[in-house]
């Protein structure tokens, strides 16, 4: 088994008609690894992740997440190689809105056999457990549509979410936007504890330098990327 969790070389990928977006060489993420991201709006860091989690598929280059070389995978691969290893914290939420909050955080379960098993029949008390490290720990709040929560308790059933059954790899994507600096840190801890309980890789992407303490490695997106465009 490679040591590497993300492996990428000679990545290009460019919007039709538009300068190339991205233009690396050469990035490497261990397995295990909690590693941030750095980059300002527009640099292309939600394009990256996009590359990475197989939605967005590169001109050239290859992009090798757990061994699976995701651009040579067919889209039904890639979808099974995200919904079975990878938990992704969006920027914009995407959460259902119709679905309770417990709803939301067991929702990977239904598209991956390998999380469901992973979780057995406790899948409820696992939401509980996640949701409740969160901050989350209202049982009057675990029936509510997500709908009715504040942005920033959105922003955590998002990530209960992403962790829910042990994903190989969470991805983050300015995960921490609408919290304010005491809730930040504390999320930023908990999120390192429960991928480290798992022996997850995190890779925690912002464009907010002051985070980088939180994390074993970072990396500036511009000294990696050389097109340097708007995403």
């Amino acid at each position: 088994m490679s040591d590497a969790a993300i492996s990428i070389e000679g990545l290009r990928f460019a919007w039709p008609g538009h300068p190339p977006v991205l233009d690396i060489d050469r990035f490497d993420m261990a397995r295990g690894e909690r590693l941030f991201l750095r980059g300002p709006s527009g640099s292309g860091k939600s394009t990256l992740l996009g590359v990475i989690a197989g939605v967005l598929q590169p001109q050239a280059g290859r992009v090798d997440v757990l061994g699976h070389d995701m651009i040579a995978l067919k889209a039904a691969g890639r979808d099974r190689v995200r919904a079975d290893h990878l938990g992704v914290i969006f920027q914009m939420f995407n959460l259902v809105p119709y679905l309770s909050v417990t709803g939301n955080v067991t929702l990977p379960l239904l598209f991956s056999p390998v999380r469901r098993k992973a979780v057995g029949a406790e899948a409820e008390q696992e939401a509980r457990r996640l949701l409740g490290r969160l901050g989350l720990d209202d049982p009057a709040l675990l029936s509510r549509r997500v709908s009715d929560l504040s942005v920033g308790q959105q922003q955590r059933v998002a990530a209960a979410r992403a962790l829910m059954g042990g994903p190989d790899i969470v991805i983050a994507d300015e995960p921490t936007s609408a919290l304010d600096s005491d809730a930040r840190d504390r999320f930023i801890e908990l999120l390192s504890d429960e991928a480290a309980r798992t022996g997850a890789a995190l890779l925690f992407v912002s464009h907010d330098a002051s985070l980088a303490k939180h994390f074993g490695r970072a990396v500036d997106l511009g000294e990696i990327n050389k097109a340097g465009v708007a995403a």
